[in-house]
C-alpha cells in the first residue's frame, strides 16, 4: 500500500471523526481504491441481551454522489471489514447495487490492505460519539450515590467510594483492580468494608439501596 497517496484522503478522515462528515469521508477514501456504490458502518454488541438484542448501536449508509440512496442495495456484492474489541464488533461494508458486478480478488486484496487504517479510524470515531452520554450517565451515577451516602449519615473512605461506583457501572473486581491499579484482593477487601457500612451484599443490593429513600 503506497501510504505517502493516502495522507491527503486520511486526514481528512481523522479530522472528520466524531463528525457527521465521517461516514461520508470514509466513503470517499474507499473509493479512491475501489469503484463502490456505498459503504454502510455497523457498531453491534457481540453479546447482546434483552428485546433490542439485534439492534446496531450505530448503523448508517452512504452513497457514492452518482447512486441515488433508493436504488436497490438490498442483494448487492458486497465485502465486509470486521474489527472485534472488547464487547463490540465494528463492521464496515463496501456495496454495489449491482450483484452480477462483483468484486475481483485483485479488489478484495486492496481492500484488505486499506483495512487496518480504515477499521480503526471507525473505532476511533465511534468511541468519539459515546463518551459525552457515557460521562454523563456516570457523573449521574456518582452523584446519587455521594447523595445517598449524604443522607443517610454513612462514611466511606475515597477507595470503598471508587470501588462501590466501579460495581455499580458493572466492572468484576479484576477489572477495577486494573483500572484503580490495585491487586484483585485489594478491590474485594474494600468492596467488603463497603458492604458492610452499608449493610448490602452485591451490586443488586447496592442499587436498592442507592434508589431507597431514607
Amino acid at each position: 500500500m503506497n501510504s505517502h497517496l493516502l495522507y491527503p484522503q486520511i486526514g481528512k478522515v481523522i479530522a472528520s471523526t466524531g463528525s457527521r462528515q465521517f461516514p461520508r469521508m470514509l466513503h470517499d477514501l474507499i473509493q479512491a481504491h475501489l469503484t463502490i456504490d456505498a459503504t454502510h458502518i455497523r457498531l453491534l454488541p457481540v453479546a447482546p441481551a434483552g428485546p433490542d438484542a439485534n439492534a446496531p448501536v450505530i448503523n448508517e449508509t452512504v452513497f457514492s454522489s452518482d447512486v441515488q440512496p433508493s436504488r436497490d442495495c438490498s442483494d448487492p456484492s458486497r465485502l465486509h471489514l470486521i474489527r472485534r474489541k472488547g464487547d463490540a464488533r465494528y463492521e464496515i461494508q463496501v456495496l454495489r447495487a449491482d450483484s452480477a458486478y462483483g468484486f475481483s480478488a485483485f479488489e478484495r486484496n486492496r481492500l484488505d490492505d486499506i483495512s487496518p487504517l480504515l477499521l480503526p479510524m471507525l473505532e476511533k470515531h465511534i468511541d468519539a460519539l459515546q463518551p459525552a452520554a457515557e460521562r454523563a450517565t456516570q457523573e449521574s451515577l456518582e452523584q446519587r450515590f455521594l447523595d445517598r451516602l449524604a443522607q443517610s449519615g454513612l462514611k466511606l473512605s475515597e477507595r470503598e467510594r471508587q470501588v462501590c461506583l466501579g460495581l455499580l457501572a458493572g466492572h468484576t473486581a479484576p477489572e477495577q483492580a486494573e483500572r484503580l491499579e490495585l491487586k484483585v484482593n485489594t478491590v474485594e477487601s474494600y468492596l467488603r468494608r463497603a458492604a458492610i457500612k452499608l449493610g448490602i451484599s452485591g451490586r443488586h443490593s447496592l442499587m436498592r439501596w442507592m434508589y431507597t429513600a431514607v
